[in-house]
């Protein structure tokens, strides 16, 4: 108990409850200077509480995930042992249709943004209720994950590469369209304010004026985004929404009857897919900027 009084008047006492006299120090000019109160242990302590009380409420158990870490190890092993390299013919159509998900859902959401981010942006779009309901609807659609659209959009449209690159472009027309309002929000709107003051329409204007200065950072952002949808797209087909995750799915579910090997083969041709995409795209980008 002693140790904890100790730890409280070192560390706590005087962000928290410290009087006002024992935080005032007196200047060489006699200038009297309160020390703040630092709100830094403060947020500390609470996140740390939150975070003991999810761990208790949630039942992680450490000791559990310990006891099983060495398992990792055997499933590892059992993949370099049944690495069947012929597995890989069956491959490339699933990742042709992860490749092929991944663009079409990604460059028309991020056409879609476009316009939505015009509704969107307060200093082009004065209208409060349609600016209102824009960006509401945006939050609704950032709400959802990718796999929440493609599980729904698979039962609706059936299982196959069609719902894997509808949630794609869902997914990324939410995302982008918020980085573009926040974006064009920090422009200079001088030449649009000049455009639209000679009688064209808002329209004509954004696409004079504002498309020029926020080019850049929508191509540089299309990119991105379309790096992250080949990582996403893998997994789709965990929900039936087709593309590589379908057959991930299926030898990893076979297990140690040849399927880990397999899953291997997968993994290697998926990493040096998003690898060649990220390297690529992040060239481009180096471009753009």
């Amino acid at each position: 108990m002693n140790k904890i009084k100790e730890l409280y008047k070192k560390f706590v006492r005087k962000y928290v409850t410290q009087p006002q006299a024992e935080r005032t120090y007196v200047l060489a000019d006699t200038t009297n200077v309160i020390e703040p109160f630092s709100k830094t242990p403060v947020i500390f302590l609470i996140l740390l509480i939150i975070t003991i009380l999810t761990w208790l409420f949630t039942n992680v158990s450490l000791l559990k995930f310990i006891n099983n870490l060495d398992q990792f190890f055997v499933i590892m092993r059992l993949m370099i042992q049944q690495f069947n390299f012929e597995y890989s013919k069956e491959v490339y159509g699933p990742l042709i249709d992860t490749i092929q998900m991944s663009i079409l859902g990604s460059f028309v959401g991020a056409a879609m943004a476009l316009p939505a981010a015009l509704l969107a942006s307060s200093n082009i779009n004065k209208n409060r209720y349609l600016l209102s309901g824009t960006r509401f609807l945006l939050s609704i659609l950032r709400t959802f994950t990718i796999l929440i659209y493609a599980y729904f959009l698979a039962y609706i449209f059936g299982f196959g590469p069609l719902a894997g690159a509808l949630a794609i472009m869902i997914f990324t027309f939410a995302i982008m369209s918020k980085m573009l309002y926040e974006k064009i929000e920090t422009i200079d709107m001088g030449a649009f304010i000049a455009i639209e003051a000679t009688g064209t329409t808002k329209a004509k204007a954004f696409v004079t004026a504002v498309i020029p200065q926020i080019m850049g950072t929508y191509l540089s952002l299309s990119l991105y985004s379309f790096e992250i949808n080949i990582r996403y797209a893998a997994i789709l087909g965990y929900v039936g929404a087709g593309g590589i995750g379908v057959i991930l799915n299926n030898q990893m579910t076979l297990g140690i009857r040849g399927g880990y090997g397999n899953s291997l083969v997968i993994l290697i041709f998926l990493f040096a897919t998003v690898v060649s995409i990220e390297t690529f795209s992040r060239y481009l980008r180096r471009r753009l900027t």
